[in-house]
């Protein structure tokens, strides 16, 4: 029996957090006879963002893919990450939905659940603990490690003292950035053990290059299964590599058991796996001890990196990962994990891409510091408190407790075109995405976003002119191209952003030309005899160019239109609502008047160098 067990995470936080998780399920069946054959303690394969990745850009049913998972892997347990009482998505969930969810993924093929909170509010967790014993199943309590002002080890052993009155079956040790140092992960673990009795689990990301040794310390204190990933996806952000750690243990009293020279045959599947992703690698994937002071997790890196990329700003990631730890300390100290992460890494980026900080404050934010995430660990700034929620009052029960049954209505919603309990539950996560995801999937039209061939990775820098939107037809394969924003003109080379299959890419392209608009919205070349035409954005709409124009700060989807034609706004009054990386903020009016012109509908991509709608002054 070996002192030491394993879980390995090839199949969701090593591709997470290397390659935005865009494996596909077909790229995973063939492996799993081996994977089963190993003698993993577990196989982490179904939660995080998989659930969000397989709707809005795999295309693939992510009930499904648990299902062909659970078949091939028949003698392992697989194991889910759920988000407490946020469960896959980015909100609090009504605790009907909470049950209904755990049950599912039970039926479907999860085994053990590692259930953790943003905030490390045991309220958030009880609901889904409960939930996961009545179903039979593992649960897993999580601690989401951090280090601050108002974190230390006294803190977390009263919160794995929670975790346990709770019913927990084993503590988890979750460190999603690669913070604990070895020295601290020993000491952790043995007071956990000391206070718990239970097993302790330990997770670290090798961001920091100080994951591994801090494994091994942890082993060392007590704790009995670790988590490592096969090397193909192992290191950089993700996590340390299976067969490093085998190899390290094996001949002592920790021997794992696990067959060093199987290990490689499935890494060496996987190093052909990854290439064909080669269009979704990370650009931070080697060691990176700024994390030490950003607290950046392993899977937010890659995000801040594609979000930086569409802006074309990749050259500002140093001044967003200075921003973070003060937008964090505004907050609270919340530990940076999903979907903290998000709220805190979204707004740094915004604070820094629009030149002000909270010049425009995002709606999670805002619902964060009104306490509908749950009690922040440390002090809020009342400052910043009162710029996102003026004089609203703050939250101080149990989120949840707010929130009705939500299943009844949920299935009415969706009853047109579900066709199991799973279905309305991949509603309820992402009602627009999932029910879109549905009707297409009921249509047969499901069409997953294209994979460049290895060759293009070359080619990826050509210089080239584009049209705003047409289709090209390459090997086969039919790609719909929408030009969305460019840098600015006059430049020799500047970049565009195209839309390729709804996937947002950035090009460098020679400017050959410009085109204008006129004030109906046609368009045509350039006239050098008259300045009264407005020069177009990229997306047909005017360009900014007086006060009266309404934009926004970051490239997004527009979710909701708050206004009409000939509506009378004030200054700061909201007009629309966008969705920029997975956030949704408001975008207020620019002055009072009336509005005059509206160039979006809802649904509509859109970028910062266009005007949104058209206010009038008073």
């Amino acid at each position: 029996m070996p002192k030491v067990f394993i879980s390995d995470l090839v199949l969701r936080d090593g591709p997470q957090s290397l390659i935005a998780t865009r494996m596909r399920t077909e790229h995973m069946l063939p492996i799993c006879a081996k994977l089963d054959s190993v003698g993993f303690w577990s196989l982490e394969a179904w939660g995080g963002a998989t659930f969000d990745t397989c709707v809005r850009f795999l295309r693939e049913d992510p009930w499904e893919r648990l299902k062909k998972l659970r078949k091939a892997l028949p003698n392992t347990p697989i194991q889910m990450l759920l988000r407490g009482q946020n469960l896959l998505g980015y909100r609090h969930y009504a605790d009907d939905v909470v049950r209904a969810f755990v049950q599912k993924s039970a039926d479907n093929g999860v085994d053990v659940f590692r259930i953790f909170d943003a905030m490390n509010d045991l309220r958030n967790m009880r609901v889904s603990v409960e939930a996961v014993k009545k179903a039979g199943k593992q649960a897993e309590g999580a601690i989401s490690y951090t280090t601050s002002p108002v974190h230390n080890i006294p803190h977390f052993v009263e919160l794995a003292r929670g975790l346990a009155e709770l019913g927990c079956d084993t503590i988890a040790i979750k460190d999603m950035a690669g913070l604990l140092t070895p020295t601290v992960a020993f000491e952790l673990v043995k007071a956990v053990r000391e206070a718990t009795h239970l097993p302790v689990h330990t997770h670290s990301h090798a961001t920091s290059g100080l994951a591994s040794m801090a494994h091994l310390k942890a082993v060392e204190a007590g704790a009995t299964i670790i988590d490592t990933c096969i090397s193909a996806f192992s290191e950089g952000a993700s996590h340390p590599t299976t067969e490093s750690m085998v190899a390290a243990l094996a001949g002592t009293e920790y021997d794992t058991g696990l067959n060093l020279a199987l290990l490689e045959e499935i890494a060496a599947y996987f190093r052909e796996v990854r290439k064909l992703y080669w269009q979704f690698e990370s650009t931070f994937t080697g060691v990176d001890p700024r994390v030490l002071i950003s607290q950046v997790p392993g899977g937010m890196i890659s995000n801040l990196s594609n979000q930086l990329k569409e802006q074309g700003s990749l050259n500002r990631m140093d001044e967003v990962l200075l921003e973070i730890p003060r937008v964090r300390e505004d907050l609270g100290y919340p530990p940076l994990v999903t979907p903290t992460s998000q709220i805190v890494g979204s707004q740094a980026v915004i604070n820094v891409l629009t030149g002000g900080r909270y010049k425009t404050i995002t709606n999670e934010v805002k619902s964060y510091l009104q306490g509908r995430y749950g009690q922040a660990p440390g002090k809020v700034n009342e400052q910043v408190r009162s710029l996102a929620i003026g004089n609203q009052e703050v939250i101080t029960c149990r989120p949840a407790d707010l929130i009705p049954d939500e299943m009844e209505k949920l299935r009415g919603e969706i009853e047109d075109l579900s066709r199991t309990e799973e279905d309305a539950l991949t509603y309820a996560m992402f009602p627009d995405l999932g029910r879109t995801f549905l009707q297409e999937r009921n249509a047969g039209t499901l069409a997953a976003e294209a994979l460049l061939p290895v060759e293009a990775k070359n080619a990826a820098s050509t210089t080239r002119s584009a049209a705003d939107e047409f289709r090209i037809t390459l090997h086969g394969e039919t790609y719909h191209i929408r030009l969305t924003g460019t840098g600015h003109a006059g430049q020799a080379e500047r970049p565009y952003y195209v839309s390729v299959d709804g996937v947002t890419e950035e090009v460098l392209v020679e400017a050959l030309n410009e085109i204008e608009v006129t004030s109906s919205g046609s368009s045509h070349s350039p006239k050098s005899d008259s300045g009264t035409n407005k020069k177009a954005s990229s997306g047909g709409r005017p360009r900014p160019s007086h006060v009266g124009h309404v934009t926004t700060a970051m490239p997004g989807n527009i979710v909701d239109v708050m206004v009409s034609t000939g509506q009378k706004v004030k200054a700061g009054d909201p007009v629309l609502v966008i969705e920029a990386m997975k956030m949704e903020n408001e975008i207020q009016a620019s002055i009072s008047g009336t509005v005059i012109a509206l160039y979006v509908t809802k649904g509509d991509t859109v970028t910062p160098d266009q005007a949104l709608l058209e206010i009038q002054p008073e």
